[in-house]
């Protein structure tokens, strides 16, 4: 897309910057036993054809809302509003400008703009999407303390908001660059982590464990692909307390 488009999506950047490892053709797959699979989407997958991907067996998805404090996702009612009445649990999601304006501005705008958390079986945790910038220096001319204080205010504005911790989109390549380890992240935040391949690696520094693996950017379904780590009762509890 676009340098200067408006409309960055979870994995854009991570793509750019990191490639696609082993996965070289429609077969290369990670194992799925115990797994349950779903996506993410954004502007650019237009309106989905959610049957489509209910009967090719998706079972959740991840919606784009909002980037910076100026952009809202045009689809997002098409998209947020399809997944659920075809039956997904799905969830709004925030592509993070560090350098544009603080965290709890951005957390702010996120919330008010379709971020929100209903205690419904149907609803995942407010995701927040922090990768690579679009626009200049990997790590948005920030050190690690700085960046770090900002994924917490993020944080801790949209808990206030919505009693829940956002779950925190990243590689681990950019989140150990870019946020280290001197917060524990894991501790509250469901990692949603983003690695182009077969098998998954190693997770962010302050995680012991991920959520969510966004495993492809291109197959089956509309946007990403992605895999619950759990059972489909699992992901029911994850959007009901």
């Amino acid at each position: 897309m676009p340098e200067g488009s408006a409309d960055h999506t979870a994995g854009s950047q991570i793509l750019k910057h990191e490639g696609t490892g082993d996965l070289r053709t429609a077969d290369d797959s990670p194992p799925t036993d115990g797994k349950v699979p779903g996506m993410d989407v954004s502007s650019h997958q237009g309106d989905v054809d959610w049957k489509s991907s209910w009967d090719k067996g998706a079972r959740f998805a991840y919606v784009k809302a909002t980037e910076g404090t100026h952009y809202r996702n045009p689809k997002f009612t098409q998209q947020y509003n399809g997944s659920y009445n075809i039956g997904m649990i799905r969830g709004a999601y925030h592509f993070a400008l560090p350098d544009r304006s603080d965290g709890a501005a951005q957390a702010n705008f996120f919330v008010n703009n379709g971020g929100g958390w209903t205690p419904d079986g149907k609803t995942l945790p407010p995701a927040l999407d922090m990768e690579y910038n679009p626009y200049g220096d990997t790590c948005y001319k920030m050190d690690q303390a700085a960046m770090t204080a900002w994924v917490k205010a993020f944080s801790d504005t949209v808990f206030a908001r919505t009693k829940r911790h956002p779950t925190i989109y990243t590689s681990t390549s950019w989140w150990n660059k870019c946020v280290g380890g001197s917060v524990k992240f894991g501790d509250n935040n469901p990692l949603w982590v983003a690695h182009y391949n077969s098998k998954l690696g190693p997770l962010p520094v302050g995680f012991d464990f991920h959520t969510i693996w966004q495993w492809q950017a291109a197959g089956l379904f509309p946007g990403d692909q992605n895999l619950f780590n759990g059972e489909f009762a699992q992901l029911q509890r994850i959007a009901s307390s």
